[in-house]
């Protein structure tokens, strides 16, 4: 490798895909990335479930998906669609389908695009775990094809497209068997269907993989690609993280695990999935879409997989609390002037620059300051640390015997810097950019991959610098850069930095979200709660507050709160307790998997999620 870093050549490019005609709104590498919402009122209520397809396409999505679990709703979605044409609005319609092919097979005469998901399209998923040998395996698979021939015939006959979309809560028992509820089990559910679609000449297919988890979500979407390229299929992915969550956590949690993809040139259409209305996931969306700022008919690239597909920290050596196994730290600037703040979390090192005038540190904190300041006037103080520029690094070396911060960028490589860092003892890197999205992603990771050939193994902080004054913009963005960096098991912390008109509080809390959507760092309870849909069986955004109300001090925990069966069950796979819809008025809880009360009234229920938690030893009084 180079002495230096050449960053001349860092360009956008998308994967090179095939093109699915939805309508009059085709999708693939070719074309913009397209947004997508889905609805969550009965399908039978036509007016209510119009007005909401008209607000959605309002907000700007190109695709509104409908829940359609019963031949009555698949029936009705001509009517909806008539509806909606004689309003003027002709953008593509999805049915979203479980569990019952025939609905399928009428939806398909209807809509532009069919979507149904293999864990439970023909199988249905007993939460139950068997062995197949291979005959009986094989066996199974030609009963799918069987089953799945009608639908094809009619997408063929009526030029509809289908999304095979996997859900990591709902794999079949086949795939748990011989995979277990893994990316690679989640891939090769998607590629059962697919090759069977392909031996029967279909191509207008689009391929999903959906999770809570943002590592599963990522890694299994890589595998589906990696799987798709070696036997030549190039279809086009849509990206989601499934229940994401509501308010900062559901749009930090988005951020995450769609802009890793977008950032890698995956991804065809998006949806944001809140735990609010589906309105309010458009603005979101589109704001991760033009981050990455991906246009059309622009260089494309051909499957390969360079990217990891299980987690793995990369490792570097401890210094004082950064690095090694310790958890990653947040770094965050004072508001000038101040010396004490109010956030919780705490942030670990808070960087200030005190213009000459020397403040007083408080010893429950930690800080950083300029090499400058720290030599003339906090070299004396314990918790007190210098932060260098490379030319001051090469030059001075280390000055604390305890913690010392430089600041690189890619272009400051050169042989001397390189030189100074392998000597380094006590140091920490804080890996710098000023490109903006993507182009800055794939500059720090030029550098981190000069770092690993080089085996300089100092801890190091990803820093991104922002200039927003909406939240909900720097949210996106800074989780987009710097999460991609954090799934694939690198950085020892983040400093995300603002010029714009953000309070510090919200940037820490940004920094800490961020930590723990990555799944590197958890400091607040974290809530597993599904967007909402027509099959939703209470007030999903209602009960999320009070759930939250009652539970935000247990920071140990993982909620789950489903408004149906169909992908609640398994999604508590990944959280601690699971508070899911089991009827009108009632609700199941869980413990795990496992279901521990059965049909409880809806106004007992939060009481006795609880109840429950107590009665497992992991509940304490705020």
């Amino acid at each position: 490798m180079e002495d230096t870093i050449d960053i001349s050549q860092l360009s956008f490019t998308r994967r090179k895909t095939s093109i699915v005609r939805i309508g009059d709104i085709p999708m693939g590498c070719v074309f913009p990335i397209r947004i997508q919402s889905m609805t969550n009122t009965p399908t039978l209520d036509t007016e209510t479930t119009v007005e909401q397809c008209k607000r959605i396409f309002d907000a700007g999505a190109d695709y509104v998906r409908i829940t359609t679990p019963a031949i009555r709703d698949a029936e009705n979605l001509e009517h909806i669609k008539k509806e909606l044409h004689a309003a003027g609005y002709k953008k593509p319609l999805v049915a979203d389908v479980h569990f019952n092919p025939a609905v399928a097979e009428v939806a398909a005469r209807i809509v532009e695009k069919v979507r149904i998901n293999p864990g439970n399209y023909v199988d249905k998923k007993k939460f139950e775990t068997f062995e197949y040998t291979d005959t009986e395996y094989t066996q199974e698979i030609e009963r799918i094809h069987q089953r799945v021939l009608p639908l094809l015939s009619i997408c063929k006959e009526y030029g509809t497209a289908i999304r095979i979309g996997v859900n990591h809560g709902s794999l079949s028992d086949r795939i748990m068997s011989r995979y277990g509820d893994t990316p690679e089990g989640m891939a090769e559910s998607a590629m059962e269907f697919l090759r069977i679609f392909e031996a029967e000449g279909f191509k207008q297919t689009v391929i999903s993989m959906k999770s809570s988890n943002t590592r599963i979500m990522v890694y299994s979407t890589r595998l589906l690609v990696e799987k798709m390229a070696k036997e030549n299929m190039h279809y086009p992915v849509h990206l989601g993280v499934t229940e994401a969550g509501e308010g900062e956590d559901g749009r930090i949690k988005s951020a995450v695990g769609i802009g890793t993809l977008l950032a890698e040139g995956i991804g065809d259409t998006i949806r944001v999935s809140l735990t609010e209305a589906p309105e309010a996931e458009i603005p979101v969306a589109t704001q991760l879409v033009n981050h990455f700022n991906i246009p059309s008919n622009k260089t494309e690239h051909e499957d390969t997989l360079s990217k990891p597909t299980e987690y793995l920290k990369y490792n570097t050596k401890t210094i004082v609390n950064i690095g090694g196994n310790s958890s990653p730290v947040v770094i965050a600037d004072l508001p000038e002037g101040k010396t004490k703040f109010s956030s919780s979390p705490e942030p670990d090192y808070l960087y200030f620059f005190d213009h000459g005038n020397k403040i007083t540190l408080h010893p429950q904190y930690n800080y950083i300051t300029s090499m400058k300041r720290w030599f003339v006037s906090y070299k004396e103080e314990q918790n007190c640390f210098p932060l260098m520029t490379d030319a001051e690094f090469i030059f001075y070396g280390e000055k604390s015997d305890k913690l010392n911060f430089v600041t690189i960028s890619a272009p400051d490589i050169r042989p001397e810097l390189t030189d100074a860092l392998k000597k380094a003892q006590k140091t920490v890197l804080i890996i710098e950019t000023f490109n903006p999205n993507r182009l800055g992603f794939q500059e720090q990771n030029l550098l981190i991959e000069f770092l690993k050939y080089h085996k300089i193994n100092a801890p190091f902080i990803i820093n991104r610098n922002y200039s927003e004054d909406e939240l909900c913009s720097l949210q996106i963005k800074a989780s987009s850069d710097i999460g991609a960096h954090l799934i694939d098991g690198f950085g020892d912390g983040i400093w995300l930095r603002n010029a714009g008109d953000i309070p510090f509080s919200n940037l820490v809390s940004a920094a800490f979200g961020i930590l723990q959507a990555s799944r590197v760092r958890t400091t607040k309870t974290e809530y597993i709660s599904c967007p909402s849909c027509g099959r939703t069986l209470f007030d999903l955004t209602t009960t999320t507050a009070k759930i939250r109300e009652k539970t935000a001090h247990l920071k140990h925990l993982k909620i789950g709160i489903m408004g149906c069966i169909v992908n609640g069950p398994g999604e508590m796979a990944d959280a601690d307790y699971g508070y899911v819809g089991a009827g009108p008025g009632k609700i199941n809880l869980y413990k795990k998997k496992e279901v521990v009360k059965r049909n409880i009234p809806e106004a007992e229920a939060v009481q006795e999620l609880i109840n429950l938690i107590k009665l497992y030893g992991e509940w304490f009084d705020a």
